[in-house]
């Protein structure tokens, strides 16, 4: 029997929303610090943010651009609990990020049979060069490849309401939705929040 994944919202930029969706039982908030997304926060308004959450909800800070040593002042700034590279990732960058004491989540390069020193391994869905936030769905088989080695597997890409079930049965520990939850890029919809936990 597929054990139940845990559900992550990312994109939030919203301080209300966050707040609701704490209150509902999602596991991990995401919050995108590539200046170039339409769902991107600042450290100050993160900050803020996370202080007004209660301390059991875990946060994750997406980067894609950002140095090592950016990625740490905005951990120690904000207190983030994972760092999400989204990007290819060297060992050496995530065992520096993990010195800082937050867990870190590469993007699936296709390739690695295994997690490698990562704790975890994103599978998201693609529009070209773009990944992320595409709505897009992934490569479902590849998620479930990675999952039955014990890789802690990130499923993303097109999840809502109408697949989540499903996705589950991929065996990926952990799903994350972001662009179904929206009415337009970067404007999250509590009701369809509301009817994603339904």
């Amino acid at each position: 029997m597929t054990r139940r994944p845990l559900l992550k919202v990312c994109g939030i930029n919203d301080a209300a929303f966050a707040a609701r969706a704490a209150a509902l039982g999602v596991d991990y908030l995401g919050f995108i610090f590539e200046p170039s997304s339409p769902r991107a926060v600042t450290p100050g308004w993160a900050r803020a943010t996370r202080a007004a959450l209660p301390r059991s909800v875990t946060v994750v800070g997406v980067f894609v651009h950002q140095t090592v040593g950016e990625i740490r002042s905005v951990v120690d700034d904000v207190g983030l609990d994972v760092v999400q590279l989204h990007r290819a990732a060297t060992d050496d960058e995530i065992r520096a990020l993990q010195k800082a004491g937050v867990r870190v989540w590469t993007l699936d390069d296709g390739i690695r049979q295994d997690g490698g020193v990562a704790d975890g391994i994103v599978v998201d869905g693609r529009d070209g060069a773009r990944s992320g936030g595409t709505g897009r769905l992934a490569d479902w088989p590849r998620a479930h490849q990675l999952a039955a080695r014990d890789v802690f597997t990130i499923l993303a890409g097109g999840l809502g309401a109408e697949n989540l079930a499903a996705a589950a049965e991929t065996g990926a520990a952990v799903l994350d939705a972001n662009s179904a939850l929206e009415t337009a890029p970067g404007v999250k919809s509590i009701r369809r929040l509301e009817a994603l936990m339904r």
